[in-house]
């Protein structure tokens, strides 16, 4: 039997006792003369993919075992970073002068050269096995036979330099995206080429865009995607009956943001009697349209998910599907994958069963337009708001039913950027979050929790959406937080949600909510795709993934065929697909990770940009953060934060006391704590920087 990579990493962790030569590990495995070629070329591969590092003298060994990690680089603006370990074990920090020519995103190996007490272990990046980034945007400046771009990614600490020629003809002060050459060296910065000028930056969209040019996010579909998802289009208009559902008599409607076009998903409720129901999940059935292996899957994956920046909308299909056929719009016929779910008057669901249907889908609601004929505060037609308000019902016991097993509630404020037609911003909306957006919200957890089950109990390879507990290390930081808000969090609050739940229930409604959730969330870790079964921390389920949304994500679409492949055409599942399903999960987590940051950073560009316009007006705010020189504001309404210096607290000296994350006066002992109200003026903002500096109003 052929040696392979798990061979060589189980005999290099529980046998070798030192770095081995690749002959040594060979003659140990057994391999013969004639597959050494093979077994040297798959040893390289193991060390470009860092499972695997080579020393001195062309010994092999595993990383742990020589004290090295190897995971992401995560940059300060500061210029310090640290990298997250792949895996287990705690961030490792590295000093900006060992940082060597890595940068902020990209995938390293570090050597941990120190353990101090208390305090993260501390390293240097010896190696940089995987680049974040091909380009960089930044602003050009020319001077005299030299130019250079300072990067607009305030985590990218140097200048690239651009030799003569390779300008592209940008202007001093245009903002452009350069191809990276050679990352440079501790001592040489990074050179490049211009290879777009995408214009001045007052210039409407530009600063939108370099968003985009900066995450190398996809705008343009190829040609020949374009193409293949107008055919498909075409070819679905025709219903075929045969092997369908005829669902479109059910009263069904969506509910959706207001200026949403991509319908994914509509609801239906049927009265059965003795207080049952069925309740209707339908589902776009993209996979329909979208074949597996096509062009047009392969960019669908190669994207990933679609990303919703404040002023634009990257699909992750061509809109003659996303916004067109596969959308769920009103009075139209449209393929779905639905699932029909029977609950009893206590909303437990008692069965499930999948179909491939055809509805017709008789409204598209907005939230606030669902909840106005909720509340009766607008007309609608009687059989409609029955169903709205059967639904909320069954949503609230679904709702209590899940916070009663521990899931965990983020009510956080969420802000909407209203733009002009110059793209610039004139009003910051703070969104409500409805029992409409709870009502969907539910029955698509509902469906996501049902599918998953389903593939537990009959051992499908699959993809989860899996939510890991937190490290220990982080509840304990957390924990002190709490405590300068007189908050006590349980033990053992990383193994279990409940102890976070009490903590959000406990300031249900009061001034320090939004900021308490916000400081519980950062404590998490991040939810992704996985073939691991490992369950939902914070949705407190053994078993969760993600099926209701696949015109704007791939695994959606994943989950989708391997449903109507099992259940559907009653095909066996092969235990085969797992490396694929894992390659796949693992993109897709990136890519989601990828579409956070672009679709955070472009919000919060135009955040500051109103507040620009502000200067000199006074907000109230919530102290979220403090440090030696000041305390961090979050301002109220726009939900963006402000720096309060403390040399502008003028009324007494302010000294950092840190276990209590407080600034106390020396004289009058004023204390600035986590979650005080202040009243504050803005009285300056750095653009490019994304900072506000702030004043406090007596």
């Amino acid at each position: 039997m052929p040696v392979d990579k798990a061979d060589i990493v189980q005999f290099l962790r529980s046998q070798a006792d030192r770095p081995l030569k690749s002959k040594e590990i060979a003659r140990a495995l057994g391999v013969e003369a004639r597959d050494y070629p093979r077994f040297k070329a798959l040893l390289r591969d193991m060390e470009d993919a860092g499972t695997l590092y080579r020393v001195r003298k062309g010994r092999y060994a595993l990383p742990k075992r020589i004290n090295l990690v190897v995971g992401q680089l995560q940059s300060t603006r500061a210029g310090h970073a640290f990298v997250l370990p792949e895996g287990s074990g705690p961030d490792v920090f590295i000093n900006a002068s060992r940082l060597g020519n890595a940068v902020d995103g990209d995938r390293v190996v570090a050597r941990v050269e120190r353990q101090r007490r208390g305090s993260n272990p501390e390293g240097t990046v010896v190696k940089v096995l995987e680049r974040a980034r091909t380009q960089v945007v930044g602003v050009f400046h020319r001077s005299g036979r030299y130019s250079s771009i300072a990067p607009e990614d305030r985590k990218l600490h140097r200048d690239v330099f651009v030799p003569a020629g390779a300008d592209a003809g940008a202007k001093d002060g245009e903002v452009v995206v350069a191809r990276i050459i050679e990352w440079g060296s501790k001592q040489r910065n990074p050179i490049g080429e211009v290879v777009e000028v995408l214009g001045s930056s007052d210039e409407p969209g530009v600063d939108v865009l370099a968003i985009v040019r900066d995450r190398e996010l996809p705008d343009e579909f190829p040609p020949e995607v374009a193409r293949e998802a107008a055919a498909a289009a075409e070819r679905g208009v025709t219903i075929d009956l045969t092997d369908r559902h005829d669902l479109r008599d059910l009263l069904t409607f969506t509910i959706d943001p207001v200026d949403a076009k991509d319908h994914d998903d509509a609801l239906s409720v049927e009265e059965l009697g003795d207080d049952r129901v069925r309740v209707g999940i339908h589902i776009a059935d993209v996979s329909h349209y979208v074949r597996e292996g096509s062009d047009l899957d392969l960019e669908a994956l190669r994207r990933g998910t679609s990303i919703y920046l404040v002023d634009r909308v990257l699909p992750m299909l061509p809109e003659a599907l996303s916004a067109d056929a596969c959308s769920l719009k009103p009075d139209e016929d449209r393929l779905t994958l639905s699932a029909l779910l029977e609950l009893d008057g206590a909303a437990q669901l008692t069965s499930v069963s999948y179909v491939a249907g055809v509805i017709r889908s008789r409204y598209k609601l907005s939230y606030d337009e669902a909840q106005e004929m909720i509340d009766g505060r607008r007309k609608a037609e009687r059989d409609l708001r029955r169903a709205l308000r059967r639904l909320r019902d069954l949503a609230r016991r679904l709702r209590q039913r899940r916070q009663g097993r521990g899931g965990l509630d983020f009510d956080l404020p969420e802000a909407r950027v209203v733009l002009n037609a110059a793209g610039e911003p004139t009003e910051v909306q703070q969104l409500l979050r409805l029992d409409s957006h709870r009502l969907v919200e539910e029955f698509m957890l509902l469906a996501n929790e049902a599918v998953a089950r389903l593939a537990r109990r009959r051992k499908w390879p699959f993809i989860y959406r899996i939510h890991e507990p937190p490290d220990p290390d982080r509840i304990e930081r957390l924990r002190e937080f709490l405590a300068g808000l007189s908050l006590p969090l349980r033990k053992n609050a990383h193994r279990s949600p409940k102890g976070l739940q009490a903590v959000l229930q406990a300031v249900d409604g009061r001034p320090e909510e939004a900021l308490v959730a916000m400081l519980v969330l950062r404590s998490l870790k991040q939810a992704c795709y996985s073939v691991e079964r490992k369950g939902h921390f914070g949705l407190a389920a053994t078993a969760y993934t993600h099926f209701t949304s696949p015109i704007r994500r791939y695994p959606d679409l994943v989950v989708h065929r391997l449903l109507r492949s099992a259940v559907l055409e009653g095909n066996k599942v092969s235990e085969s697909l797992t490396d694929r399903l894992r390659a796949v999960a693992e993109h897709a987590s990136a890519r989601e990770r990828r579409a956070m940051k672009a679709e955070r950073d472009s919000v919060e560009l135009k955040k500051i940009e109103f507040i620009e316009r502000h200067i000199g007006d006074v907000f109230h705010g919530t102290i979220s953060g403090v440090a030696s020189y000041g305390v961090f504001v979050l301002l109220d309404g726009v939900l963006a934060e402000g720096l309060l210096h403390v040399s502008l607290l003028d009324d007494d000296y302010y000294h950092f006391v840190e276990e209590e994350h407080s600034l106390i006066g020396e004289h009058h002992r004023r204390r600035l704590r986590l979650g005080d109200r202040l009243v504050v003026r803005v009285i300056a903002v750095d653009r490019r920087a994304r900072e506000v500096n702030l004043a406090a109003v007596e």
